[in-house]
């Protein structure tokens, strides 16, 4: 499917990304899901996967609350930039070592509708015109929408097949 360039697209894209995601967690035996990853990665299990998504929606839904509430706020928070947040994924994934995997499937869950709603409450001009709002620069807001469900349960689930391949459930 292309880059959504539609409310209705983004909307359509992300939640069948979520759902393919969700999809692929039942489809797996609970010894996987709770499973390391048999590869390298920064993200050490399913889990690790699951609370990266729930903090980028949180970035997503904080940014966009405070700034159309008249409250200036950059998407990532200080003191990280688009060169330097790797290193906040790193301790994003730190903070939730001691979030059970059922925990975090229900904050992605929650924070998934979340984003849905909020993304629901903009026009089409307001999430695909350049230069609608100041605080996205010279990106459009959909462009982040994007950024943070559909293309990143893609990744999400290019993570999960890899794992589930690795542990043998394919």
């Amino acid at each position: 499917m292309p880059r959504p360039a539609t409310k209705d697209d983004l909307l359509t894209a992300a939640n069948m990304g979520f759902a393919k995601l969700q999809g692929q967690l039942d489809a797996m035996p609970p010894a996987a899901l709770e499973a390391e990853f048999a590869f390298d990665d920064r993200d050490r299990n399913v889990r690790d996967v699951l609370v990266h998504l729930y903090e980028w929606h949180r970035l997503l839904l904080e940014w966009i609350k405070s700034n159309t509430a008249g409250r200036p706020q950059p998407f990532l928070p200080a003191p990280y930039n688009w060169k330097t947040y790797g290193q906040m994924n790193v301790e994003l994934r730190a903070k939730h070592q001691d979030t059970p995997l059922a925990a975090a499937r229900t904050l992605v869950t929650e924070s998934h509708a979340e984003v849905m709603r909020i993304i629901a409450g903009f026009s089409n001009e307001d999430l695909f015109t350049k230069r609608r709002f100041t605080w996205t620069g010279t990106s459009t807001l959909g462009s982040y929408c994007v950024s943070v469900t559909s293309s990143h349960y893609d990744w999400a689930l290019k993570k999960i097949k890899r794992h589930r391949s690795t542990a043998g459930h394919p």
